[in-house]
């Protein structure tokens, strides 16, 4: 095959990158995914189109997918115990505390939490590379601490990004290859030989799958890499994250066309809270404050139940969601919400830092002795409708609210723009997920004006009154204007940008 492509910037590391990460036979993998996969990632992406603004329901002509009887390939034994999964970017440190987390598996993310710079992206696979080798280290320049693997270390997953993303650093026939298949292509196959000889596999996490389509893409992505590596048929494995409303209602056929590779579904929350504001653009559908809207309101606790009672009838994990606090002592938050989740029937969960594995671990060992709760057929008799995925969740629109999402917009933007995907802010680690609620409620109050609990009604002087008195702080940062610049264009849009992530990726590229 012909290798057409184009590489747009070269990398700090230089040849070592060059040679080992982009090497031919790399790049010839890269190329045959994009001429093969990229046409159907653009059609699927114009199906998206199509669908805006259409209420998500379930489907009528998949319901003998919902209601057959079929049931996923088991979870292999190295992930039989998925009780706590700890998730960061593919940076050099935070990949050997998060193996060494005591968690039973790692995501290695390049999507929600990792901002996509050309050198972000190829370190990582080289970080990720030198992990699967266990040849991984690092000494802190500052004060000299070495940083290397246990003996025992987490199961490692890798998160590409979503369909919706290009790398546009990569040229295939002068056009940027999906994003999803350069972060998929690398790392398979520079790791699928190590990781089966260590006696482990690839396996991934899937995010912002909107419809059962694109499951069906994975499938065939995965059905053609096994056959080409002559790797057996369901050798890769994949978790779906469940965090876009129309996901919600396609939950058994997401599972069903991933059935020879699946391993279960994840409850992503706070891009699912994104996702029903985004799918429910009306004066009707105000969402209250983001601290307002935890797993205790119907349509979310409703959402979680039926993943769970989906999961189980198929035979795979049901994985709860993000825990995003910087641990506190004793944080009563992150406790109930863990006990929330194992005694409703969640086989694991996730959480944003190592010091809460334990207290997350010590909640699931205590209510969960077996290594999951699979068995457990949870809700069957529990009819689950439109109705409960929909209901607007109760609360008050404040103006301690606005000010805090204008904050963690407004810090995580220009963070990202400095090549940070992953930021602590009040005690809480935000990434591109947790920013998009707070730009997505600012941009729908103030469509439609709504009126704040003191009785101030927010129009755009109000909000941009406010945005003064709160970015006034920040004025020292670098790429300040620039930051405010963007964020008031997505805050004040005629129509809601889709991700955030487009208009940033577009600034990090000059």
């Amino acid at each position: 095959m012909l290798l057409n492509y184009t590489i747009i910037q070269s990398n700090k590391k230089g040849n070592i990158v060059k040679n080992e990460i982009l090497s031919l036979e790399a790049k010839l993998f890269l190329n045959i995914l994009s001429e093969k996969f990229t046409p159907q990632i653009k059609a699927l992406l114009g199906r998206r189109e199509t669908r805006k603004n259409m209420t998500p329901s379930f489907i009528w002509d998949t319901r003998d997918m919902r209601f057959g009887e079929w049931e996923t390939l088991p979870p292999p034994e190295e992930i039989l115990d998925r009780r706590v999964e700890i998730t960061g970017p593919p940076v050099r440190k935070m990949i050997i505390n998060a193996l060494n987390s005591g968690a039973n598996v790692y995501m290695s993310d390049f999507e929600d939490s990792n901002c996509p710079t050309w050198e972000n992206c190829l370190q990582g696979q080289v970080n990720l590379r030198d992990a699967v080798e266990r040849t991984i280290e690092y000494t802190n320049p500052k004060n000299g601490k070495k940083y290397s693997l246990n003996d025992k270390t987490a199961a490692l997953f890798v998160r590409p990004r979503g369909l919706h993303l290009i790398e546009s650093n990569y040229l295939v026939d002068g056009s940027p290859i999906p994003a999803c298949l350069f972060d998929y292509g690398l790392y398979l196959f520079h790791n699928y030989k190590t990781l089966l000889k260590n006696g482990s596999r690839p396996y991934f996490y899937l995010p912002k799958l909107e419809h059962y389509r694109e499951a069906r893409l994975w499938n065939d992505i995965f059905t053609f890499s096994e056959k080409k590596f002559n790797m057996e048929v369901g050798t890769i494995r994949a978790t779906v994250l469940i965090e876009t409303l129309p996901a919600a209602f396609q939950m058994n056929e997401i599972l069903y066309e991933l059935k020879e590779h699946s391993v279960g579904l994840n409850c992503g929350r706070w891009d699912y809270i994104f996702s029903y504001i985004k799918n429910n653009q009306s004066k009707w559908n105000i969402m209250p404050d983001r601290d307002q809207v935890g797993m205790d309101q119907h349509f979310m606790r409703s959402y979680s139940q039926l993943l769970i009672q989906t999961c189980h009838k198929r035979g795979c994990h049901a994985i709860g969601g993000m825990a995003a606090q910087i641990p506190i002592k004793d944080d009563p938050e992150a406790n109930e919400v863990k006990l929330r989740e194992v005694k409703d029937g969640h086989d694991g969960t996730w959480v944003a830092h190592p010091a809460l594995v334990e207290v997350a671990k010590n909640i699931f060992d205590e209510h969960m002795p077996d290594a999951n709760q699979i068995s457990k057929q949870l809700y069957l008799n529990k009819e689950i409708d439109k109705k409960d995925l929909l209901t607007l969740p109760a609360g008050v629109c404040s103006e301690e609210g606005l000010r805090k999402n204008i904050n963690v917009c407004f810090q995580y933007l220009n963070a990202w723009l400095n090549g940070n995907g992953c930021v602590p802010i009040n005690n809480l680690m935000e990434d591109a997920a947790t920013a998009e609620i707070s730009r997505a409620q600012i941009w729908q109050w103030i469509r439609y004006k709504v009126y704040l609990s003191n009785g101030k009604k927010l129009d755009q002087k109000l909000f941009e009154k406010i945005c003064g008195e709160e970015l006034g702080s920040f004025s020292e940062c670098n790429r300040f204007d620039e930051t405010k610049e963007l964020f008031l264009e997505l805050c004040v849009a005629e129509k809601m940008v889709d991700f955030l992530t487009l208009p940033c990726y577009d600034k990090l590229q000059r």
